[in-house]
């Protein structure tokens, strides 16, 4: 969902959004609100499979492909534990390859269709009924807080859609209070407009959006070491310091 991503990314609206007309268990679960629409909102991820040579290829030659994959792997597990710990009507991984022993009980599984990334992306909402928001494995430092916004009671009053934002002109989270797959369907994908292109597909359709936080996806080596920094208890974090204490340059 970033502009950088490959194939092969509260109750009330807080400081960081704004509005424009057009069980699992961790160290960072935090409770949220129910969602204000009957049956609750369906959270999705949409990830590939963290298998090397697949995934995290912007992070080598710094890291070798064994090591880009451990990464992606505490990345996409970080973002799990997040998912599973906010309140949702079902909790999805729209996955590019195969569920290993990485995966978390408590997640539905379905594949990718093939595709550019939009396809996927409108694939995904396609298969939800009712209010859905989608966020990608690239970043480790989401938290339940992050989401609260796009999951509370208020969430979809006076709103029919949530976007996140990445530092790179991507969008790290996409919420559609009413799923229509062509709302994505055409959106030009991996360039550094395709935030805006993607907000502005919403608001042409005469959509409320709402914003959530500005937040950096991890593509790059630099990345990693930042987001680490601003998220020290994430398993990404953890994965990262122990690749530099072995000797990862």
């Amino acid at each position: 969902m970033s502009a950088r991503q490959n194939r092969g990314p509260g109750a009330e609206t807080d400081p960081g959004t704004r509005t424009e007309t057009g069980t699992r268990t961790g160290p960072r679960a935090a409770a949220a609100a129910p969602t204000g629409r009957p049956g609750g909102t369906t959270v999705l991820v949409i990830a590939k499979e963290p298998r090397p040579g697949r995934v995290k290829t912007r992070l080598t030659p710094r890291f070798t492909p064994e090591e880009a994959a451990q990464l992606a792997a505490a990345s996409l597990a970080d973002t799990l534990d997040t998912v599973l710990a906010v309140p949702a009507r079902r909790r999805v991984l729209v996955l590019d390859g195969e569920p290993g022993p990485w995966l978390p009980p408590g997640m539905e599984v379905i594949p990718q269709v093939a595709g550019g990334l939009d396809e996927r992306l409108a694939a995904a909402f396609g298969q939800c009924t009712g209010p859905a928001l989608l966020v990608g494995m690239d970043t480790p430092q989401l938290t339940p807080a992050l989401l609260a916004p796009a999951l509370g009671a208020r969430a979809w009053l006076d709103c029919d859609a949530w976007f996140g934002p990445a530092e790179d002109g991507g969008f790290w989270a996409l919420g559609l209070a009413a799923p229509d797959p062509a709302l994505l369907r055409g959106v030009p994908m991996s360039t550094a407009g395709t935030g805006a292109a993607q907000r502005a597909r919403l608001t042409s359709a005469g959509l409320r959006v709402r914003d959530l936080p500005l937040l950096r996806d991890v593509d790059t080596p630099d990345d990693a070491e930042r987001v680490a920094a601003d998220a020290p208890a994430t398993r990404f974090a953890a994965a990262l310091a122990g690749l530099t204490r072995t000797g990862a340059r």
